[in-house]
């Protein structure tokens, strides 16, 4: 999880950006604040999707192979 911190200042910045634009400096660290919460977002998506099971109508279990191999190789 990102600080709240760090979400507040990607939050001003998209502020700033809309309503006066940003330096070169605000601009390299907006991007460097979004490439962080996109991998934390990520991280916890495939968390997520790791344990989830997915069943179809009929009650079988279609887990796709990878993330049961994932979800297998995460509890060792």
């Amino acid at each position: 999880m990102l600080s709240k911190e760090k979400m507040s200042r990607i939050n001003e910045l998209a502020r700033k950006a809309k309503a006066t634009g940003l330096t070169e400096i605000e601009a390299k660290e907006q991007s460097k604040l979004r490439s962080e919460y996109l991998a934390v977002f990520r991280s916890n998506m495939l968390d997520t999707l790791t344990n989830t099971k997915f069943i179809d109508p009929e009650g079988n279990d279609v887990t796709p192979d990878k993330l049961k191999a994932r979800k297998k190789n995460s509890l060792h």
